[in-house]
C-alpha cells in the first residue's frame, strides 16, 4: 500500500447560479495577457449543450483519455508513441479556434474620439488574435441557459442515447450550469501524451502542471486531454493548464475559484488514495465499474492502520489530520453524493460533483404525492425534469444507481430539515437511504450552512519547506509578473523525458519518480498505464 495525498475539489450543483464569477476572477488571476485571449481555464457551461470547446466529450472524434487494449491494457486513446510522433507537425486531433471561439474585441477608441455629428458612432466586432472584422458566431459561455438550444443541445453527446426522450420545448426542458476546471486527474492522459516530458504530476498534492521551461508546444497535451482543459498559448508557443491556484494552495488558501464564488458550491479538502491500486482501477473493464473501482482507491484517514502507514511514508501529521476534516473525502467516499465527471476517460479525475437535486418538493406535490412520505419523495425523483439518464451518462458511464443513491439522500436530508423546522413528528427513517438521523443533519450542515473553514480544509506547506519553495519561486517568480504566464522563468522540474517513457510496461527498471535540482519529487505517467505507470513516493 503506497498512501499519497490528493486536493481534491467537489462542487454542489444545486448551488450554481451561472453567475460566471468563478469565470471572471480566474481569468483576470492567470490568463489576462497575449496570447491566451480565448483560454479559460475555469468556465461555466449550461447543460444539456456541446460545451468548451465544442463537443469536447465526444472522445470517438477528439480520442483523448485512455483505452484498454484486446488484452484489457491501458492505452492512449490518442495512438502509439510512433503514430503521435508521425504526426507531430500535424495533430488532428486538436480543436481548432473556431471550436473554442475566436476572441473578439471592439475598437473602442473609435467611440472615444469620433468627432460630434448627430449620428452615433459604432464599431464591429475585431478579432482579437488577427485584429480583422468578424462576426461572433460561438463562444465560451454561448449557451448559457440553454441560448441555441433548439438548434445545438440535441448535440450534446451525453443526449446520444436518449435523444427520443428528451423534448427541448417550454414544458419539458431541463437544465443546470456545471463548473469546469482542470480534472487535476490521478492517471493523467495528458501527463503521459507529452513528448518532451514538460507535464508532471506533483508528489506532495497530485497537482498537475506545466514545466514552460521543457514544454516544446508539440500540443499532444491537448489532444491527450479528454476534458480539453489543456490550452496553446499562440504567443509563448507554450501549454498552459489550471494549476488548482498551487501558490494559494500551498499557503493553505483556497482557490481563486473557490474563494470569489457568490454560491458557495465549491469545497477543497486532501483525499488519502493507494497509489499501487490506480492502475488496476483504470483498468477496470467495465466503464459502469469505473466509479466504484476509484472510490475503492480511495483510504479512510480514520483507519488506525492507514494512519500508520501514512506517517511511516513521510505524510505529515497535520495533513493526516486535515485528511480526517475533509469535506471532499466525506461528500464522496462517506456520503456518496459526489460523482466524477466521465470516469470513462478512465484518467480517475478529482474534481467531483453533486449532482442537481431539482425542486423535489414540487415535483411531489406535481405528481399527487406526499413530501412527509419517504416513498412519494423517492418516487418523485424518477420523474424530475433533470432525466437521471442524462446524469449518469455525465457522471458514472451510464451507471444510473450511484447517481439514484445520492439523489435519494440528498432528498432525504431536504425532507429531515423540513421536518425539522416544522416541528413535526419525524415519520421519515433516514436509515432507508443508510444514513442515521446525526449523518443526515451533519450532511445538510456540511451542504448548506458549512462556514469557510469547513469547505476548505488545506493544510499549508510545512515550515520545513519553506526555504525550498520560497527559493523556487524566487527563480520562477510570479507568473503574473512575466508575459509568458505560469512557470515561464522557472528551471522546472527536470523530471520525465521521452527516453524514461516505457512501451508495454518493459522497462520495470525505470523509477517510479524522480527528484529534481530541488529536492522535490514528481511522479512518472507511462504512455500505456503499465509497470510503475503511475507512481512515486511521498516527498517531504
Amino acid at each position: 500500500m503506497r498512501i499519497m495525498t490528493q486536493v481534491t475539489m467537489v462542487m454542489n450543483l444545486d448551488k450554481c447560479i451561472g453567475c460566471h464569477t468563478c469565470t471572471v476572477t480566474c481569468k483576470q488571476t492567470w490568463t489576462n495577457r497575449p496570447g491566451t485571449e480565448y483560454v479559460y481555464f475555469n468556465n461555466v457551461e449550461t447543460k444539456p449543450g456541446i460545451g468548451y470547446p465544442a463537443r469536447y466529450e465526444d472522445q470517438n472524434h477528439w480520442n483523448g483519455g485512455w483505452e484498454l487494449d484486446s488484452k484489457g491494457k491501458l492505452r492512449l486513446k490518442g495512438g502509439s508513441r510512433l503514430k503521435r510522433m508521425l504526426s507531430i507537425f500535424y495533430n488532428p486531433d486538436l480543436p481548432t479556434i473556431e471550436q473554442y471561439h475566436d476572441p473578439f474585441t471592439f475598437d473602442y477608441a473609435k467611440l472615444i474620439e469620433a468627432p460630434a455629428g448627430s449620428k452615433a458612432p459604432s464599431v464591429s466586432a475585431r478579432s482579437a488574435l488577427t485584429g480583422r472584422e468578424m462576426v461572433p458566431e460561438w463562444g465560451s459561455n454561448w449557451e448559457d441557459d440553454l441560448a441555441g438550444a433548439p438548434h445545438r443541445a440535441l448535440s450534446d453527446p451525453n443526449l446520444a442515447t436518449m435523444a427520443d426522450k428528451v423534448k427541448l420545448d417550454f414544458e419539458s426542458v431541463f437544465m443546470f450550469y456545471l463548473p469546469r476546471i482542470c480534472e487535476h486527474c490521478l492517471n493523467p492522459s495528458c501527463v503521459a501524451s507529452c513528448p518532451s516530458g514538460a507535464m508532471y504530476k506533483r508528489a506532495e498534492d497530485g497537482i498537475v502542471l506545466v514545466d514552460q521551461d521543457r514544454c516544446r508546444g508539440w500540443r499532444f497535451c491537448v489532444s491527450g486531454c479528454p476534458y480539453k482543459k489543456v490550452y496553446f498559448n499562440h504567443r509563448t508557443g507554450k501549454a498552459e493548464k489550471c494549476t488548482l491556484c498551487f501558490p494559494r494552495i500551498e499557503i493553505g488558501l483556497p482557490t481563486i475559484c473557490s474563494e470569489s464564488c457568490t454560491g458557495r458550491l465549491r469545497y477543497l479538502g486532501l483525499v488519502l488514495y493507494d497509489a499501487d491500486m490506480v492502475t488496476k482501477a483504470a483498468s477496470t473493464r467495465d466503464e459502469k465499474d469505473l466509479y466504484q473501482a476509484q472510490l475503492d482507491t480511495f483510504l479512510d484517514p480514520n483507519d488506525p492502520e492507514v494512519t500508520a502507514q501514512a506517517e511511516l511514508q513521510g505524510i505529515p501529521r497535520d495533513w493526516i489530520l486535515a485528511a480526517r476534516r475533509s469535506p471532499a473525502y466525506a461528500l464522496i467516499a462517506k456520503y456518496k453524493v459526489a460523482l466524477p465527471l466521465h470516469p470513462e476517460f478512465r484518467t480517475m479525475p478529482m474534481v467531483w460533483y453533486i449532482p442537481p437535486l431539482s425542486p423535489v418538493t414540487d415535483a411531489a406535490e406535481a405528481a399527487g404525492y406526499q413530501d412527509s412520505n419517504a416513498d412519494d419523495i423517492f418516487a418523485s425523483i424518477d420523474v424530475l425534469r433533470i432525466p437521471m439518464e442524462y446524469l449518469a451518462n455525465l457522471f458514472t458511464a451510464g451507471d444510473i444507481q450511484p447517481v439514484r443513491q445520492a439523489l435519494r439522500r440528498l432528498a432525504m436530508v431536504r425532507a429531515v430539515m423540513r421536518i425539522h423546522q416544522l416541528g413535526s413528528d419525524i415519520d421519515i427513517v433516514p436509515e432507508e437511504v443508510g444514513l442515521s438521523e446525526d449523518e443526515a443533519e451533519d450532511l445538510f450542515r456540511l451542504l448548506a450552512i458549512a462556514r469557510y473553514e469547513d469547505r476548505y480544509v488545506i493544510p499549508p506547506a510545512h515550515a520545513e519547506d519553506a526555504g525550498r519553495l520560497m527559493a523556487q519561486h524566487s527563480l520562477s517568480g510570479c507568473s503574473l509578473e512575466s508575459e509568458g504566464g505560469p512557470g515561464m522563468g522557472g528551471g522546472g522540474p527536470g523530471v520525465t523525458s521521452v527516453s524514461t517513457f516505457h512501451p508495454g510496461g518493459s522497462d520495470v527498471s525505470a523509477p517510479l519518480a524522480q527528484r529534481d535540482n530541488r529536492g522535490r519529487l514528481h511522479l512518472r505517467i507511462s504512455e500505456n498505464g503499465g509497470s510503475g505507470q503511475t507512481l512515486g513516493g511521498y516527498s517531504s
